[in-house]
């Protein structure tokens, strides 16, 4: 993960003190976004039981899960393992409309939410919403 500060363009120390408190916070948001959707990403879910098992000079391995994962491209639930971006991208394609019948202009508009798909679904019930 990058922390992605580059460029700022503010001239005051205020707006620069804010812009980095801004992009340490979107990192943050992410960091926790990337742990909990991990197993439908290409990241070793594994990871935090192991570090405290394994040895902390020897060379880290991938456990036979994200090998697995990597492998095969598909997670254990069946869907196709994504990076943080595309998976991000695929969860953008859901959004709300807002719906006016033709017939009578003056009618009230109303909202209306697309369903999610299975991916999108299981995303977010990994966020936890």
């Amino acid at each position: 993960m990058d922390l992605r500060i580059r460029p700022i363009h503010h001239r005051t120390e205020d707006h620069v003190r804010a812009h980095i408190l801004l992009c340490m916070l979107a990192f943050y948001v992410e960091w926790h976004m990337r742990r909990d959707l991990a197993p439908l990403l290409f990241q070793d879910e594994e990871l935090s039981r192991d570090r405290t098992r394994r040895d902390p000079v020897a060379p880290a391995e991938c456990s036979a899960s994200a090998q697995r994962k990597k492998l095969e491209r598909v997670t254990a639930d069946g869907f196709p393992v994504h990076s943080f971006e595309t998976l991000l991208r695929e969860l953008a394609t859901r959004c709300r409309n807002t719906c006016r019948i033709p017939s009578d202009p003056s009618a009230t508009t109303f909202q209306q939410l697309t369903e999610p798909t299975a991916l999108q679904a299981r995303a977010l019930r990994l966020l936890g919403l």
